[in-house]
């Protein structure tokens, strides 16, 4: 977990930092190799940078490199971190007497920040040079043309659909789990449904309604109608709805009489 929630803690802070990362790298490769004076200076300032590729590359520019800058930092702060952190739950971090040991802190961060930087290396070089890809009025340093696939290719468009099939998972499972529900529902000898609430009226307000109402009450909306499908369970839940409410005017009652 400390690995998982380092990772994603550091991709949420990367899509708000990655437009300055790429204004850094432009700025750091401008001069490459060249004597101040010989080369023509695109970007004047931070500011200017932020102007001039919004202007002549486009607003998207900015986000260059997002794609590998968020993998790079879920892998090097989550090995950094969570290696770190089971280092210190392991009780590595203290002596035998059970004090803290800076000597060790310093060895275990030192040996995590170094796994971390090795495994994210490669995915930095790759950010850095997406980063650095410009139009060539105001490309600076080398342009590698990278190109993960080549237009009208049948992979981009595999890729394309694997992610929007995931766009359709999250948004038709809801009403996928209501459909199997309803198909699932009992039935009677003769077939037809014991419990047909759901199937006579919409099914936002069912889960409305389901989600309001009492939960004593729906047993006896379900009795009332010759549908005790589960007495058991409703006997249950209306022992344990009133011992809930015994114990706490219990409560109630013994904190009025210390305050008194």
């Amino acid at each position: 977990m400390d690995f998982l929630m380092s990772g994603l803690a550091a991709c949420g802070a990367c899509v708000f930092t990655n437009p300055l990362e790429v204004v850094k790298t432009r700025m750091q490769l401008q001069g490459e190799l060249q004597a101040p004076g010989t080369y023509q200076r695109h970007y004047r300032n931070v500011f200017h940078a932020f102007i001039t590729i919004g202007k002549v590359d486009g607003l998207a520019a900015l986000q260059k490199g997002l794609a590998p800058a968020l993998l790079y930092q879920f892998l090097m702060n989550g090995i950094r971190l969570g290696t770190y952190g089971l280092a210190e739950a392991g009780g590595y971090l203290h002596t035998a007497e059970g004090t803290h040991s800076p000597a060790r802190s310093a060895a275990a961060g030192a040996m995590a920040g170094i796994m971390g930087a090795y495994l994210g290396s490669p995915i930095y070089m790759v950010k850095t040079h997406l980063q650095a890809q410009a139009a060539s009025e105001i490309a600076v340093g080398h342009q590698y043309k990278h190109q993960i696939f080549p237009p009208e290719s049948w992979k981009l468009a595999l890729v394309a659909a694997m992610v929007s099939g995931i766009a359709v998972v999250l948004a038709m499972a809801p009403f996928d789990v209501a459909c199997t529900r309803l198909y699932n529902q009992p039935t009677d000898a003769q077939g037809k449904v014991v419990n047909d609430e759901l199937m006579r009226e919409p099914v936002l307000s069912g889960f409305l309604r389901g989600s309001r109402e009492p939960t004593d009450l729906r047993c006896t909306t379900q009795q009332s109608r010759g549908r005790e499908l589960y007495p058991q369970s409703c006997e249950q839940r209306k022992q344990r709805t009133a011992k809930e409410a015994k114990t706490a005017a219990s409560r109630k009652s013994r904190h009025t009489a210390s305050r008194k």
